[in-house]
């Protein structure tokens, strides 16, 4: 999963933002120092949209720098929008898990699906996750 962020000088700055994200903003010193910037800024606010059950907006600026998102963040997004309308502990009860278990699978911070897992996953919600 990528997000394409534009980067544009200002004085002795480089400005980094997402178009398809525009809480995002964040600058620095050096156009190396603010790409890191702008990955961190990305993953922590997809994070905090996570955690808050707020929209992710879509991928679709296609211009400027592509921004790669952290495997784990990257999982635990696709899977929330697979489970769709679902309540997370509808989403359980479809896949023969606990709350708890299914929780911690849309939680990028715990998140580690087995390739069973992935698997029962990819069967529930029709869709896949990783193709080998």
């Amino acid at each position: 999963m990528t997000y394409n962020c534009s980067i544009e000088k200002i004085d002795d700055w480089f400005i980094a933002s997402f178009p398809d994200m525009p809480n995002i903003q964040t600058s620095a010193e050096t156009e190396e120092d603010v790409l890191h910037m702008a990955k961190e800024a990305l993953e922590g606010s997809l994070v905090v949209c996570l955690k808050n059950d707020l929209p992710i907006p879509d991928s679709k600026y296609k211009n400027g720098f592509i921004i790669e998102v952290s495997p784990k963040i990257a999982f635990a997004i696709e899977l929330r929008k697979a489970r769709a309308d679902l309540s997370k502990k509808e989403a359980a009860a479809k896949i023969g898990m606990t709350y708890q278990q299914y929780q911690r699978l849309e939680n990028p911070y715990k998140t580690n699906p087995t390739l069973e897992m992935l698997y029962r996953l990819q069967k529930a919600f029709s869709c896949t996750f990783i193709t080998l």
